[in-house]
């Protein structure tokens, strides 16, 4: 049995990857700074903070970082840099932690933490750890690449709390004979 478990949680992991991969390079649109891909408009990042939030901060990591490698490999954007494959792996370990420290039981969640759990990763690094690796290697200035990231990222927050908890009811439906102990259940609570 704990074979069948592994297998399914390497089977689901690899199918958030494929999504991640699909959706940040091929679903997304590229907005040029400079001469860097200043801003990236789309939902990339939703698999690996699903993984977080419902899988684990470790799976989370996982997803992220996985899917950053195989992505460059399979559709390099300029020169690798180990920079973004970071807040890549960061994406899903922060929501992942902040829910771990939230629910105590790890068996119910509500909205707002789910909400803070999306609003604190996507602040932290789309808007803080992104421009500052951005005006690292490319000298562009933050000033230029942080203003657009706080419109992109106050119009996906609520977006990526709605389909987050959109997902975690459908999974919770189409699981519900394989939920287990460390199952999480998003509930219809504010908290």
């Amino acid at each position: 049995m704990k074979g069948q478990n592994s297998i399914r949680l390497m089977t689901r992991l690899a199918l958030l990857i494929a999504l991640n991969i699909i959706l940040t390079r091929v679903f997304s649109i590229c907005i040029p700074v400079g001469v860097v891909d200043g801003l990236r408009i789309g939902f990339g990042s939703l698999p690996v903070v699903f993984a977080g939030i419902f899988m684990g901060p470790l799976a989370g990591g996982i997803v992220g970082t996985i899917g950053d490698l195989i992505g460059y490999f399979i559709n390099p954007i300029g020169a690798y840099l180990p920079h973004f494959t970071l807040t890549s792996a960061l994406r899903g370990i922060i929501p992942g932690l902040i829910i771990l420290l939230v629910s105590k039981t790890r068996r119910e969640v509500g909205i707002l933490p789910i909400f803070v759990a999306v609003g604190v990763t996507l602040v932290l690094v789309d808007i803080f750890m992104v421009p500052y690796f951005i005006e690292t290697l490319f000298g562009l200035s933050r000033v230029v690449t942080v203003p657009p990231r706080i419109i992109q990222q106050a119009i996906a927050i609520p977006a990526y709390t709605i389909m987050l908890i959109t997902l975690g009811r459908v999974m919770e439906k189409t699981m519900a004979v394989t939920q287990g102990q460390g199952t999480l259940h998003v509930s219809g609570r504010i908290w």
